[in-house]
């Protein structure tokens, strides 16, 4: 098959309505993969306070200004619906509806549409209308309350696992889901994707294995929430941090002999002397400082590594070899994934700036009727 260098959605047309957060994140996924993804702006902004040029999320989508609540606006976005395969919004439930852009009208234009709903609550439920943000959707899910020390506060994993995890990757799956439904059948439909369904949907394993007796529905008590301690960080000499997950007998031997306390060690079965173990785990670490651990895990089956810092990950030897991050622009940020052999993905631009891609789009999608938008 032959390389085209677009990308698998080349050729699909995404509609997004400018929002935060996981919205824009599942509409940067689509670009990244090749879709056509048009932004459409409100003038004047919205949302957090990032510098359009810095805001990588946008990249490899272009943009067009409409001010939804504006006479003709709606009719410019159904005018571009009517030529796409897909809609992203993440209004508060009925806010599209009230705008004249809902499922109804996009679809009386375009029965073929995927209506894709970012939202954090969901359609329809007691807190469907409530404002909400990462750190509480995964609270009531019970996620929150999974990650973090035993004595102390749960510990927030930044917005990764709900706004991103829970619902950008959901609602990319139910799109590309609904989109292979409406090629098949010519019928479009709307996908809710709700952080708190998603990120429920992540603790499926949890949830089995507390059912079978496995797992304790307690913070740090587990053999994946910290409670284990072949299975965690450990500071070194300098202050950095190593991360263990010697899970199997094999790897946890490699792991005891390369630390240099495989004589000494407890048996790793013996949860009555998990204490001691990670006592002398601990002791050991704080030996050597990280680069030194590093050099002496580094390419073993001891599961070990470094924890890295941001600005350090890029670097690392591993990441640097498969290109896990680019720089584009200056700005260094994460490559798209993932990898495909006959169609790859590509960093085809930087962030889209607002409104800045209206002529273009005008003439592509053939919908002249933006141009008097151009600056």
């Amino acid at each position: 098959m032959a390389v085209t260098g677009n990308g698998p959605l080349a050729g699909v047309r995404v509609v997004e309505l400018a929002g935060i957060g996981p919205g824009p994140f599942a509409a940067m996924l689509l670009a990244d993969l090749g879709a056509d993804v048009v932004r459409v702006d409100r003038p004047g902004g919205g949302g957090l306070a990032v510098d359009p040029a810095y805001d990588i999320t946008n990249r490899n989508k272009r943009s067009v200004l409409l001010d939804l609540k504006s006479a003709d606006g709606p009719a410019r976005v159904l005018d571009l619906v009517e030529r796409a395969d897909v809609l992203i919004e993440g209004f508060r439930p009925g806010v599209a509806e009230r705008l004249g852009v809902g499922p109804a009208e996009c679809h009386a234009r375009n029965p073929r549409l995927v209506y894709g709903r970012m939202t954090g609550w969901g359609q329809e439920g007691p807190l469907a209308h409530s404002a909400g943000h990462d750190i509480a959707y995964i609270a009531v899910t019970g996620a929150l309350g999974m990650i973090g020390a035993p004595d102390g506060p749960p510990a927030v994993p930044a917005n990764l696992v709900g706004d991103y995890a829970g619902g950008s990757l959901y609602l990319v799956i139910g799109v590309l889901a609904a989109l292979q439904h409406a090629r098949t059948t010519g019928t479009g439909q709307v996908v809710d994707a709700a952080i708190v369904d998603g990120t429920a949907h992540l603790t499926s394993m949890i949830h089995g294995m507390m059912a079978a007796g496995g797992w304790q529905d307690r913070r740090g008590a587990n053999l994946l929430d910290g409670g284990c301690p072949f299975y965690g960080t450990y500071e070194t000499a300098d202050g950095g941090y190593m991360a263990v997950g010697a899970l199997e007998q094999q790897f946890y031997d490699t792991f005891t002999d390369l630390l240099g306390i495989k004589d000494q060690a407890p048996a790793r079965k013996d949860l009555a002397r998990w204490g001691e173990l990670r006592e002398a785990v601990a002791a050991r670490f704080r030996t050597r400082t990280r680069q030194e651990w590093t050099e002496v895990f580094e390419g073993t089956d001891a599961c070990v590594a470094p924890v890295l810092s941001l600005r350090e990950a890029p670097a690392h030897p591993h990441l640097a070899a498969r290109g896990t991050f680019t720089d584009v622009g200056g700005i260094v940020q994460p490559a798209p994934a993932p990898r495909f052999s006959a169609t790859p993905a590509a960093v085809r631009g930087g962030p889209a700036l607002p409104g800045a891609h209206t002529a273009s789009v005008a003439r592509d999608w053939d919908v002249p009727a933006l141009y008097p938008l151009e600056d």
